[in-house]
């Protein structure tokens, strides 16, 4: 049996899909983009501040489920742009501590709304 997560701390989905879903006791966020909750908007067009913004939605929506940043098993990161890889991972590593999770990460063409970075991860609770 699954369930639906939903916060108002991060960003509502802007199309037909959940923020999260449990089963189990795994959580898959969906790919969170760099959007103010509280504003709705993109935050500015940086990659630090963007991964940064990201990684707090992701945070947002494991409390709500009840995990956290430290449960991460696996997360995949999608860029814009492979030549921000380093200034991403400068603020990625800011979020975990001890053990880190399974990466991948990936240049793709688009990002939605023209984002720089969009972060995925699967949890446990």
């Amino acid at each position: 049996m699954k369930k639906v997560i939903a916060t108002s701390k991060a960003p509502g989905a802007i199309g037909p899909y959940s923020q999260a879903i449990i089963v189990g006791t795994m959580i898959y966020t969906s790919g969170q983009l760099p959007i103010d909750p509280e504003t709705g908007e993109m935050v500015a067009h940086e990659i630090a501040l963007q991964t940064r913004t990201c990684l707090k939605n992701v945070k947002a929506i494991l409390e709500e489920a009840g995990s956290n940043m430290d449960k991460i098993v696996k997360t995949t990161v999608f860029l814009s742009d492979m030549a921000n890889f380093v200034k991403m991972n400068e603020v990625y590593k800011e979020f975990f501590s001890g053990d880190f999770p399974a990466r991948s990460a990936f240049q793709v063409a688009r990002l939605p709304k023209d984002a720089l970075v969009e972060i995925e991860v699967v949890a446990i609770l």
